[in-house]
């Protein structure tokens, strides 16, 4: 699976590159909103602009518009910026219309907003190279996030659909465990949850334990 860093912080994204894990970025105009101040389109484009030259993997970012029109303009636009971008596009009628018209154009492109098997199979016949599911905010409505994955996983399986499960609104390390196991392409986590996997208390117990003893040698050594 696949581990893309959903953000639009260049620290956080370069962290995330140190570890050597990271295979792309997931942006959405919120998460931009919260980076660059005054947000004008043209720093909203050079931010996206800078994500793309920090990775080498796909930069998904989303168009500002809801008509299909504007968002086939808008995604050529986004797309000329740097060859990693991925347009986004939300599961709307028009979204699906802006998706068959963008993939026509060999733009890759990523159905955001996706919350029913129903929606990602309509993203996928129009072309998408990602669906997003999006498991947490399921989850907060008591509906199971993870068995929106599964049965997207099966239907594309079944019929050998190219296009890519990306697991979204991802809340906890649990999420990216439960999403591997049932074959999601991509999960596309906060940075918190990434420094999250690495973690587990027996890790530190162990660690602390094993400092403990070396210090002890340590002692020995430097008496000798």
């Amino acid at each position: 699976m696949q581990f893309f860093i959903d953000t639009a912080n260049l620290d956080e994204i370069r962290e995330a590159q140190s570890l050597g894990v990271l295979d792309g970025v997931t942006t959405n105009p919120s998460l931009i909103a919260k980076e660059v101040k005054p947000l004008t389109y043209e720093a909203f484009r050079d931010h996206i602009k800078k994500i793309c030259e920090m990775v080498h993997g796909p930069v998904s970012a989303e168009v500002t518009t809801l008509k299909a029109n504007e968002m086939i303009v808008e995604g050529e636009a986004l797309a000329e910026i740097h060859e990693n971008v991925v347009v986004k596009c939300p599961l709307t009628v028009d979204g699906i219309k802006a998706i068959k018209a963008l993939s026509a154009k060999g733009i890759r492109t990523n159905a955001t907003l996706i919350f029913s098997p129903n929606q990602a199979l309509l993203a996928a016949k129009a072309g998408a190279t990602y669906v997003s599911p999006f498991v947490g905010r399921l989850d907060d409505v008591s509906t199971d996030g993870m068995l929106l994955i599964e049965q997207i996983v099966t239907i594309f399986r079944n019929f050998e659909i190219p296009t890519q499960v990306l697991a979204a609104s991802i809340r906890h390390p649990v999420h990216v465990v439960e999403c591997s196991l049932l074959g999601a392409d991509v999960a596309t986590i906060p940075f918190k949850v990434i420094e999250q996997l690495a973690k587990h208390p027996l890790t530190d117990i162990g660690l602390q334990k094993f400092m403990d003893d070396a210090k002890a040698l340590r002692e020995k050594v430097v008496k000798a």
